[in-house]
């Protein structure tokens, strides 16, 4: 598939691109797509144009500057991805308002913390997560709870009375003029893989520079559509679908259950659209799963051969090498009779660009994409860079790197290879914490990210591993955990996560959950009555399945990478619990803790 050249269909430069401050950008992205769908539900149960959407921005804005918000301000938002989100996370900045959002999965407790560090004196959520905010309200600053859905609890009010408590004579307009690039445009608190949340502080400037950053590199269409989906908590998707549509006019559909997404793609054939490893690698498994169903002879191997005449051409492109004109005839027969057709049913078939990040990606599925004709490409950032740092091109992608940083951001590596980054994106410091800033950003201006890295010949960066989690073992030998839990969770679908133990010991052991969406599929396929965790984690046809995963783990790593024992626990991870991050990421530190003894037993067997 050739990918579409943003530029070539996109009539003119949007204005909005050049916006000092996301408030002007919102205005003139308003202005110019007044009747463009701005925010919508699937299947249009809920759609609001531009010119709608900022008025319900005025009016949320005038409540809010009602119960007292104006600029510098901190605004709490506890929402899944639904439309009221846009409404007050934008109405908050056009005041000068500093809104942050808190990852549904959090308790009382962790709510209470980040109250007390931001300071707010609103926070803004819905009926299934009202009474855990109520409940953490005691001993803070908190004093306005507000309800997006239905009547709200005692102790709060709704979304319609705040807005019906706006001030007729309110200043919208001077309100979000006098808001200027320097001014904190949202906090991401870090999800705390090794401490309590870190207040990322970003301003205006530092998110206008980064889309003009991705905007440069990935050219996006004017008129481009994409899944709000991830936690809006996450810099990931607060710039997906929240900052890059006010300055490009996207159209935003929301997704508030994530375990839902691949269900909305066939609907709104996004033009653009962001997932992370683990996304892609189950799609993938869900493809081949059904190949392998197929019972169509011919047909199952139509498909095998084009995928196989894709994988031809990706690898020679990938090698540098040129495509003989005969493959390149053979692709575009197979691009014709089968995979322009699984982009079809995948609702990939419209696609502009599509990325990979926050963790890394075994290269051969993004080769797999490659090769169906979806130009998958890994990208890389933090909270504390906006989320931008380096990107691959969609027209010439390096598998297995993050791409070269975008015009405007630096990147060098410092001696021991960590990556340093320095530019207009750079966070404005830790809220409340000014030494921990000061040991991040050092006096030249260079933010040190915690990432082990490699730069090639043409800039493009590759992602080793994070600075303090490398594994030295006995003998010691370096190798990054986090590549080979990539392997090992690449290698089978029915591994959901994996995390590989070996620092100062012989040989490499590895804790392994179950695929919460696989595994039951795979007990009813096995005649398994008991699809109980704690019953699956025993069976031998599980285990079986698990060990073939490893062998075939182990075939792609070095030898003194290898997973040589593996213990299958009884038990799901979720999202936000004792050993994910609300990202999932892993919390190495508390999962050794509560896992000593199962560790132990594979060492002592």
């Amino acid at each position: 598939m050739e990918v579409a050249s943003a530029e070539r269909r996109r009539t003119e430069r949007p204005r909005a691109l050049d916006a000092r401050t996301l408030c002007e950008a919102f205005q003139l992205t308003a202005e110019d797509n007044a009747d463009r769908p701005a925010i919508r539900t699937k299947g249009d149960e809920f759609s609001i144009s531009f010119r709608e959407y900022n008025e319900r921005v005025q009016r949320v804005a005038a409540g809010l500057a009602a119960l007292g918000i104006g600029k510098g301000d901190t605004v709490g938002i506890m929402l899944t991805n639904r439309p009221e989100f846009h409404f007050v996370d934008t109405a908050a900045l056009h005041l000068g308002a500093v809104p942050f959002s808190i990852y549904n999965t959090y308790t009382p407790d962790q709510i209470n913390y980040l109250v007390g560090d931001a300071g707010n004196t609103v926070l803004v959520t819905e009926q299934a997560f009202a009474d855990r905010i109520l409940k953490a309200k005691d001993g803070t600053s908190l004093e306005h709870v507000v309800v997006v859905d239905g009547d709200a609890p005692e102790g709060a009010m709704t979304l319609e009375e705040l807005e019906a408590g706006g001030a007729d004579d309110f200043d919208f307009e001077a309100a979000w003029k006098a808001v200027g690039a320097d001014d904190h445009l949202t906090i991401i608190y870090t999800s705390g893989t090794t401490g309590p949340p870190k207040g990322v502080q970003l301003t205006h400037g530092n998110l206008a520079e980064a889309v003009r950053a991705f905007d440069q590199v990935i050219a996006f269409p004017s008129d481009g559509r994409v899944v709000s989906w991830l936690p809006m908590a996450h810099i990931a998707e607060r710039a997906c679908s929240q900052y890059l549509p006010m300055m490009l006019g996207f159209t935003a559909t929301c997704c508030p259950n994530p375990k839902e997404v691949v269900f909305y793609l066939p609907e709104v054939r996004p033009t653009w659209f962001f997932a992370v490893p683990r996304i892609w690698e189950k799609l993938k498994a869900a493809i081949e799963a059904g190949i392998a169903a197929e019972e169509d002879e011919q047909k199952k191997q139509a498909t095998e051969w084009a995928i196989g005449v894709g994988l031809k051409k990706t690898r020679l492109i990938q090698s540098g090498e040129k495509v003989p004109a005969e493959l390149e005839e053979e692709y575009g027969k197979a691009d014709a009779m089968v995979l322009s057709k699984i982009r079809e049913r995948l609702g990939f078939d419209q696609i502009e660009s599509v990325n990979v990040g926050a963790a890394p990606t075994p290269p051969e599925v993004i080769e797999f994409y490659h090769a169906i004709g979806i130009p998958l490409a890994e990208l890389w950032g933090m909270s504390e860079t906006c989320g931008a740092g380096t990107c691959n091109p969609p027209e010439k992608v390096k598998i297995g790197t993050v791409g070269p940083p975008p015009p405007g951001i630096e990147i060098k590596l410092a001696e021991d290879g960590e990556v340093l980054v320095k530019g207009p994106v750079i966070m404005a410091g830790y809220r409340n914490q000014p030494d921990k800033t000061r040991e991040t950003i050092d006096d030249d201006g260079w933010l040190h990210t915690g990432d082990i890295g490699q730069i090639d010949d043409e800039g493009y960066l590759k992602i080793v591993d994070r600075k303090k989690e490398i594994i030295i073992n006995a003998a010691g030998k370096n190798m990054s955990p986090a590549n080979i839990e990539a392997v090992v969770k690449s290698s089978s679908p029915l591994i959901g996560q994996a995390v590989a133990v070996g620092d100062r010991r012989p040989f490499n052991v590895a804790l392994i959950t179950l695929d919460p969406d696989v595994a039951p599929g795979f007990a009813q396929q096995h005649g398994i009555e008991d699809a109980s965790f704690e019953s699956l984690s025993q069976d031998e046809a599980v285990l079986a399945a698990v060990q073939e995963g490893v062998d075939k783990a182990n075939e792609q790593l070095a030898r003194v990478e290898g997973i040589k024992k593996f213990k299958i626990l009884p038990t799901d991870w979720e999202p936000g619990g004792e050993e994910l991050t609300p990202t999932m990421k892993l919390k190495r530190k508390p999962i050794a803790e509560k896992y000593e003894a199962e560790i132990e037993a594979l060492y002592s067997g």
